[in-house]
């Protein structure tokens, strides 16, 4: 069974999915944001279950709030055995930090020929905003890439002070 429910989010409408677990909670299978590129469309065949994301809605609060750097979420295991080894990397990411695509791919020897590669492995992350691919920026400090809009991944970094907000 697959269990769904949406949290109001500074980002907007975050649509959280799922596999109950025994305990009453829930293994996250995606965690999408309205006009994230390849996000999930809710199916029929879904279940909403508020209660079983409480527990994930209150550590979503909690960052947004500024008062979480890293999370503490199950999550169901996907993707090819490349992509499972660099979403490994971005959870190492420290909260406050960014690292560029060449830097993330040196520790986990991927060669230089291969960034593309590792790029579309963080671009097909799909639990967006707690495995931190918007830590990722490019090496000249440009905000690259990001499946749900670049000025999210700079409303994150700017959260987490890894950016300086700007005064206008």
């Amino acid at each position: 069974m697959t269990v769904h429910t949406t949290i109001t989010s500074p980002l907007g409408e975050l649509l959280l999915v799922g596999q109950p677990t025994p305990d009453g909670g829930v293994a996250l299978t995606s965690l999408s944001m309205p006009g994230q590129k390849n996000a999930p469309a809710v199916h029929s065949s879904w279940v909403h279950d508020r209660d079983r994301f409480s527990g994930i809605a209150r550590q979503l609060s909690a960052y947004f709030a500024g008062e979480l750097t890293s999370f503490d979420i199950e999550f169901t295991p996907s993707g090819t055995d490349f992509q499972r080894r660099v979403w490994a990397a971005l959870e190492e990411i420290p909260y406050g930090t960014s690292t560029t695509y060449g830097a993330l791919a040196g520790r986990i020897g991927v060669d230089r020929g291969r960034i593309q590669a590792l790029g579309a492995a963080i671009g097909a992350n799909p639990l967006l905003l707690v495995r931190p691919c918007h830590r990722v920026i490019g090496a000249d400090g440009s905000m690259r890439g990001y499946a749900g809009g670049v000025e999210r991944k700079v409303e994150l970094l700017t959260l987490e002070g890894a950016l300086q907000s700007t005064l206008l």
